[in-house]
């Protein structure tokens, strides 16, 4: 599904030009990455997100949407009402409105990476299958190692013990 997103071309339609594959960023808010889509819409943006599965119950995906509209506000030095999801399983668009409450919690989300990032500490993963089994990251994470009782320290014991490596 994101192949023709990721392709980084261009195209336009009656009113619209889609953009591909955008890099965006946010001096202000300290953020960057690349937008799947833009929408250029009489040359204002329209961020547009594509997702593989479906609607979720937690925001994550609001946010990421939410944290390009930011980018792109700062980028074009203008407003951004709203934004949409699309999501492959249920092939609908949904539009999220980027009110109070969601740049707040992006915001909030955003400071907490970079305290991480600058401290060079990342929380303890927590394996929660709802969640995890469906993430791209699940391979780096590796939270079900990182969760258990013992930690991932003495499993790596184990592990090195189990193919006989000398210490």
């Amino acid at each position: 599904m994101h192949e023709r997103a990721d392709s980084g071309r261009a195209e336009t339609r009656p009113g619209i030009r889609v953009l591909r594959a955008v890099e965006i960023r946010s001096d202000r808010h300290g953020l960057h990455g690349v937008a799947d889509v833009v929408e250029l819409r009489g040359g204002r943006p329209y961020p547009v997100e594509y997702k593989r599965g479906k609607p979720k119950a937690h925001r994550a995906d609001e946010v990421q949407l939410c944290a390009q509209a930011l980018c792109l506000e700062e980028m074009f030095d203008c407003h951004i009402a709203e934004g949409a999801l699309f999501y492959g399983q249920t092939r609908r668009r949904g539009i999220v409105a980027f009110d109070d409450d969601l740049r707040a919690l992006t915001c909030a989300v955003a400071a907490e990476l970079r305290v991480c990032r600058d401290s060079g500490a990342l929380p303890v993963a927590t394996y929660k299958p709802d969640r995890c089994d469906r993430c791209s990251l699940l391979d780096d994470c590796r939270p079900r190692i990182a969760s258990r009782r013992h930690g991932i320290g003495r499993w790596l014991e184990g592990a090195i013990g189990a193919q006989g490596v000398p210490e």
